[in-house]
């Protein structure tokens, strides 16, 4: 499932925004009628530029350039009604309306042309995220998959967060989700890189600390070839969190490199998963992980796991508190992964007052009885 964030740009495409055009219309009518009644020396048409200044928000240049007219032939005949269309201070306010309106209308249209550029954009970063992430499908084997994913640069809808659930031969599902330090179109490289190599090495490896270890050696050689021409390679690294969740039986191997421990969802009752075997993050060579292996834990029917990027925790309300995600998540009532990541979704909106200003990523995973 993918939660979007929702766009007020096409407002403008809706019969409602359109409507919205008989305000300015009316405005016209207003001021040209009062004009007309009060005194020569009380002057009102000035104030018809609010018509296609207003009307450039509501809609495009060309209904913006047709009410202009329209608000031109008001003044013009409020003109000739008040004292004759040939005395200096009426052309003086014709002219000007013109000048306006013609400005409001260049702008009306600069603004259209970015907005379509704005289009494309997003529609070339949302092919992106899908061929960078391929969403998972909402069943998978006994699993059940819901998603959310939060890019901190809003026009870009791709950042350095990333998740992949991989079925294996074995039966069984292999799952990442993890965070490439930075954010936006600079991490996306590493990101695309990690998954790659998680797609093959899951298929690849055996066992689950065989997969580590193949991802550590992927990320260094990626980052070793940076490094001739970005930052040193103690600047780059990769939080993952590793899970090998078996058709049959209920007992998942976990291995946690430097990433923030995932939820379990069991009766009501919520566990943070800590490692007692952690691993540093991908591509810290200075640090060795050899001879350790995984953290296993119950994941029976009926449960359900909660993997999250920092930037879910780490949102912050406008007192400046963090976003305590074990707590409400054990609010919320079990009614399904879609439901739930819904539910947690608006309620960081809630906390924080907008949308979170990092990168964040939620992948939930629930275990059913049986699988199709």
């Amino acid at each position: 499932m993918r939660v979007d964030r929702v766009s007020v740009d096409r407002l403008l495409e809706e019969p409602y925004g359109r409507r919205l055009v008989a305000i300015p219309l009316a405005l016209i009518v207003v001021i040209t009628v009062l004009d007309v009644r009060t005194p020569q020396d009380v002057h009102l048409g000035p104030f018809l530029v609010i018509a296609p200044a207003l009307t450039s928000s509501l809609a495009g240049p060309w209904l913006t350039a047709g009410v202009g007219a329209l608000a031109v032939a008001a003044q013009v005949l409020i003109a000739v009604l008040h004292g004759g269309l040939t005395t200096a201070n009426h052309l003086a306010q014709i002219a000007a309306l013109i000048v306006l309106s013609g400005l409001v209308v260049y702008v009306c249209r600069l603004r259209e042309r970015r907005h379509r550029q704005l289009v494309r954009a997003r529609s070339v970063a949302e092919t992106a995220q899908l061929v960078l992430l391929r969403p998972p499908p909402r069943r998978i084997g006994p699993l059940r998959v819901a998603w959310l994913y939060l890019a901190a640069e809003d026009e870009t809808r791709i950042g350095g967060d990333l998740f992949a659930v991989v079925r294996t031969d074995r039966p069984g599902s292999r799952v990442i989700i993890g965070d490439v330090r930075g954010k936006g179109l600079a991490a996306i490289g590493e990101a695309s890189m990690l998954l790659s190599s998680f797609r093959e090495a899951a298929h690849r490896c055996a066992t689950l600390p065989e997969l580590a270890a193949a991802l550590e050696v992927s990320v260094c050689r990626n980052l070793r070839e940076m490094a001739d021409t970005e930052h040193d390679l103690g600047e780059h690294f990769i939080t993952a969190l590793l899970l090998d969740i078996p058709d049959e039986g209920s007992q998942v191997e976990m291995i946690n490199c430097g990433h923030p421990p995932p939820l379990l969802l069991h009766d009501h009752q919520v566990t943070l998963l800590h490692a007692r075997r952690p691993r540093p993050p991908l591509g810290m060579p200075d640090l060795t992980t050899a001879g350790h292996g995984d953290d296993p834990f119950v994941f029976q029917a009926g449960d359900t796991l909660l993997l999250y990027t920092d930037g879910l925790v780490e949102a912050r309300s406008p007192t400046g508190a963090f976003y305590p995600l074990t707590e409400r998540a054990a609010l919320v009532p079990t009614s399904g992964p879609e439901a739930l990541l819904r539910h947690l979704h608006s309620d960081l909106v809630d906390h924080v007052g907008h949308e979170p200003q990092d990168d964040a990523a939620l992948l939930v995973i629930e275990r059913t009885a049986g699988h199709h």
